[in-house]
Order: C-alpha cells, then structure tokens, then sequence
C-alpha cells in the first residue's frame, strides 16, 4: 500500500511475487493515471474506480491476476488496521480468481492461499537460497529446489528448510570472492 492509502493493485502483486512465486508481467510503458478515472468518478467507490480503471484491454490481462487479491485484503487500511468502510463506501472485499476460486473476505482468501503450501514452499525455498548464494536462482538450480522441497514435505519447519538450503548443492559448491577482488573493493586507489 501507499503511506496514505491502500492499493489492491500493489497487495496483489505482492502476494503473487513474495508468496506464490507467480509475478505479473511488467506494465505496459504508458499506463493511464488512476487518477483520471477517480476524478471523473468521484461518487464511486475506489474499487469501482479501479474496475473502470481496467477495463482498458492492455491493463485487464494483468490487472486480472492480481486486482481480486488485493481486493481481498481491503479490509486492512494502509497501515492494517481493521475497517468495514472506506471513507463513505462500504469496503467489498469479495473476489474470483483466475483459476475460478471465489473468497468472501481476506479470510476466505487465506484459506485458498493456504492451500497452495508446494507454490508458497518453493517461493521461499527461492528466495532464501537466493540470499544464500548471493545470486539469483538459475534453471540448473532446479534439482536443488526440488531436494529442500522433498526436504520440507517431510517436515515443513522453518529450520528443516534452512537446514536443507545450507546442505543444497548450491550452497555447498559457492565460491568466494578471489583474494585480489576483495582487497580492490577495500582499497579503491
């Protein structure tokens, strides 16, 4: 969300990018301002605004992936306090998403999203090996994945899956930095 407000659009991206390892494609390079459509709009609801905001073809594509999560989570404020209104409109936090799925509130949607424990175990299973090694997660890494995954299927605690990143093959093979580039980075002159 924004300091001042909250966004479905950046929730949603969230939970699909940090939690179910699914990123929505970039945006398109000219997006229109949701702020045009709120000031033509003034007597609808910001969710309103924002479904009349996608209803652009090049918006709808991805904005379909993500918007309904975030809807979802509505409920919570820009800071997550807890609220049934949205200024004078009442707050909808109801949503399908693409893969048919309908929720009635952010605990609906949690009960889904929960559901999808493979998807969220190799996100994160991706990231921390991601700040292990240093580097991103490459294609011939996916063996390694799929090890601390069959790791945490077995026993889904936190430190069974940092236990098995610190014994992946990735972690294990690293290399350091060679002695020159470490000094050069010390000593610029």
């Amino acid at each position: 969300s924004y300091p001042t407000r909250t966004s479905p659009v950046k929730r949603g991206q969230w939970v699909l990018e940090n939690l179910l390892g699914t990123p929505p494609p970039a945006a398109p390079p000219v997006v229109p301002a949701l702020e045009e459509t709120q000031k033509a709009n003034p007597n609808l609801s910001f969710r309103e605004q924002l479904e009349l905001h996608r209803k652009d073809p090049t918006c709808a594509s991805c904005h379909k992936l993500m918007d309904d999560i975030g809807f979802g989570l509505q409920n919570f404020d820009a800071i997550g306090r807890w609220r049934e209104r949205d200024g004078e409109f009442p707050i909808d936090a109801t949503g399908t998403l693409p893969t048919g799925e309908s929720f009635e509130g952010p605990i609906e949607l949690i009960q889904i999203l929960r559901n999808r424990k493979e998807q969220f175990g190799r996100c994160l299973s991706e990231k921390l090996l991601t700040y292990a090694i240093g580097r991103g997660v490459e294609y011939y890494d996916k063996c390694a994945i799929d090890e601390i995954l069959a790791e945490l299927e077995r026993d889904d605690r936190f430190e069974t899956l940092v236990v098995a990143i610190v014994k992946s093959r990735p972690f294990l093979m690293r290399r350091g930095q060679p002695e020159q580039e470490q000094i050069a980075q010390k000593d610029p002159s």
